[in-house]
């Protein structure tokens, strides 16, 4: 089985010497490696980190919980959308000294090649798209952003690795694909991800139709859309034929790097099951309950992960 969570996240944390100094490595490790022991006990045995490497990525950290755990953890590449990723590449974009080919170099290097010294190779690439919006008001993808995801399409293409995006709202994922495909990337080999974080079926169809996969990735988290609705996405998509396109999965975090997430304590309940392990304790048996057959979940949850890391 195939999980997605990030192990260690978050952007920023660098400049929060408060946290830096307070960051106790050997104590998050431990932490780290009983969430993934967890999933382990749930027969979880690959799990995907989707950090990209701007928004608090560190591969020494994923091998050194991977090792101990016994779990495989799969990194990647990519950069993170403009609201929130990195600034050091959209500062030199703007004046004009970095552009897509560069970026899919480094991409693409770090597949082949490594990151950095360490040797360790991601398996696929990340990249995003917020809702930042244009002179007519409309939320589109921006210019930073469609050269990062036209980076991803030319590095997907030389290196045969798959790409997972992230969307805000559940929106502009269609355009996040026609950018793929129109560099030749089969959409086969694309996860439109937080797909979930709407009920809007002609959404979802929409983006199954043209051959990708929809990432149903984001339970527990209430305050951007009810669990029932969540539920009742997938088990419609299920109804009418879909499920060898949609991937099941969760968006937690395990530790942050910098400070964590905290909600108001009156809207604490929204996240109270924002855990790795709820989709296993508690929403597997909903499905089930909905006639989502185990061969239906195990097409979710495994064969499409697969298919879509091997190109089948």
């Amino acid at each position: 089985m195939n999980k997605q969570v990030h192990v260690l996240s978050w952007a920023g944390w660098e400049a929060d010497s408060i946290v830096v100094k307070g960051f106790k490595r050997n104590e998050t490790l431990k932490f780290c490696v009983d969430r993934l022991q967890e999933l382990k006990a749930h027969g979880v045995n690959t799990f995907m980190d989707p950090c990209p490497s701007d928004i608090g990525r560190d591969v020494d950290f994923m091998a050194e919980a991977s090792v101990k755990s016994g779990m495989r953890v799969i990194c990647a590449t990519g950069l993170y959308k403009e609201d929130l990723g990195g600034a050091y590449f959209k500062f030199y974009r703007e004046l004009g000294s970095v552009g897509v080919n560069e970026i899919a170099e480094i991409y693409t290097k770090e597949i082949t090649e490594g990151i950095g010294d360490t040797g360790i190779k991601p398996g696929f690439i990340k990249c995003a798209t917020g809702v930042l919006k244009n002179e007519a008001g409309r939320p589109h993808i921006t210019p930073y952003e469609e050269m990062c995801l036209r980076a991803a399409a030319r590095a997907q293409k030389a290196t045969d690795v798959p790409i997972t995006t992230h969307t805000d709202e559940a929106m502009l994922g269609l355009e996040q694909l026609e950018i793929f495909t129109s560099e030749g990337v089969d959409p086969r080999r694309v996860i439109i991800g937080h797909s979930g974080d709407t009920a809007n079926l002609s959404y979802h169809t929409s983006l199954m139709d043209k051959g990708a996969y929809i990432g149903c990735d984001r339970f527990g988290l209430d305050f951007i859309l009810a669990e029932k609705l969540r539920l009742a996405t997938v088990i419609g998509l299920c109804g009418i034929g879909y499920a060898k396109q949609i991937v099941l999965s969760h968006d937690s975090v395990a530790c942050f790097k910098g400070r964590a997430l905290v909600l108001a304590p009156e809207m604490q309940h929204l996240i109270a099951n924002w855990q790795p392990t709820h989709l296993f304790k508690n929403l597997l048996p909903k499905l089930r309950e909905a006639g989502v057959s185990d061969d239906k979940i195990r097409t979710m949850l495994v064969d499409n992960p697969r298919r879509w890391f091997a190109g089948e």
